[in-house]
């Protein structure tokens, strides 16, 4: 019996440290997209279609002029995902994908998305 309680005090704390992460990224993103001019900049590249995005919570250059802009963007957000991954205990690519999420939602009409089956969609 008691290794069912641990089990279930085990997966107790891994949904709230899971609640835990989302609500925190969910407070942070406003600050991770604070800086106005990148993020209009990265407005106008995504309706363009010469970035996307990704189910890890990275950008994708879909042109070769983005290729830069995309790269510094990614340094960037995998500074804070590092960041946030630590504080959290959970791996890198947890914390990319609840953001991507969160990207998802907030990105403009016409973004391009890349699923994890390798194929592009458009919102």
């Amino acid at each position: 019996m008691r290794s069912g309680k641990n089990t279930e005090n085990l997966s107790r704390r891994q949904l709230f440290r899971k609640a835990l992460l989302s609500l925190t990224i969910i407070a942070c993103l406003p600050l991770f997209l604070s800086m106005p001019a990148r993020a209009d900049q990265l407005d106008d590249m995504r309706r363009s279609g010469a970035v996307g995005e990704a189910f890890d919570g990275f950008a994708r250059a879909r042109d070769g002029s983005a290729q830069g802009f995309v790269a510094t963007l990614n340094e960037q957000r995998r500074a804070i995902y590092v960041k946030r991954a630590k504080t959290e205990n959970v791996t890198v690519e947890q914390v990319g994908r609840v953001y991507a999420v969160e990207i998802f939602k907030k990105a403009p009409t016409g973004t391009w998305f890349l699923n994890e089956n390798g194929q592009w969609t458009q919102k």
